[in-house]
């Protein structure tokens, strides 16, 4: 979306609102959904054990839950990031944004990926849910990120994501635009990790993102509003 298309509604739209923290309380998730709803945000993301929670809190409107899965490190068999997806969707999950394996991705073992993509994504896909796939590029080479963009234009995610948010860098708008350029229309890119504010939101949807994963959507969008006048 080109930048001066942009309104409040439609950046908001653009946005989920995350909460991920290991030491997060119901209060924590309830100011989450009211912020929310409240701001029209595309999805509140939450760690998996907290959907139903999730869901309940957002019934009636029109945001998202959305549920992350082998969140952080990805390290977990395909069977069981699997299983945690089915069962965050029978929770109540719409939206999945899953770790792959960076391990694997690093070593080259290319079908391993490939073969864990096409697992999630038909899961999601067969239950209606959009599946977002986190590539956490802090630990890739340029050529490691392009390779697993690669593998998603042909397996076809709804979402390839820059980052967790957690290791040891966040989203960077040249990987976004090389996540971009390599996918091309036939899958969506998310950034996320480090976009606290407009002026950096702003840079990652220049850069081709049409999806951003932010704890700090209140902030951007009083930004961008800020930055309209």
């Amino acid at each position: 979306m080109l930048i001066n298309e942009l309104t409040p509604e439609k950046l908001a739209k653009m946005m989920d609102h995350t909460y991920l923290k290991a030491f997060g309380v119901r209060a924590d998730i309830e100011k989450l959904c009211k912020e929310a709803v409240e701001n029209g945000f595309a999805a509140a993301m939450v760690n998996s054990c907290q959907v139903k929670l999730c869901k309940k809190l957002l019934a009636g409107s029109d945001v998202k839950t959305a549920s992350v899965v082998a969140f952080p490190l990805g390290q977990m068999s395909i069977k069981m990031k699997a299983c945690e997806a089915k069962q965050a969707i029978e929770d109540g999950a719409e939206e999945i944004d899953y770790v792959l394996n960076i391990g694997e991705l690093k070593m080259g073992n290319y079908d391993y990926i490939r073969e864990e993509m096409d697992t999630m994504v038909k899961l999601c896909r067969d239950s209606k849910a959009l599946c977002k796939v986190i590539f956490e590029n802090c630990y890739l080479t340029r050529d490691e990120i392009k390779r697993a963009a690669e593998i998603a234009g042909e397996v076809r995610p709804d979402f390839i994501k820059t980052s967790t948010g957690f290791g040891t860098g966040g989203a960077i708008s040249g990987d976004v635009r090389l996540m971009k350029e390599t996918v091309g229309d036939a899958v969506k890119v998310k950034a996320s990790g480090g976009i606290r504010t407009w002026e950096s939101c702003r840079e990652m949807i220049e850069a081709g993102a049409e999806r951003i994963g932010t704890s700090s959507g209140v902030e951007i969008i009083r930004g961008f509003k800020e930055d309209q006048v």
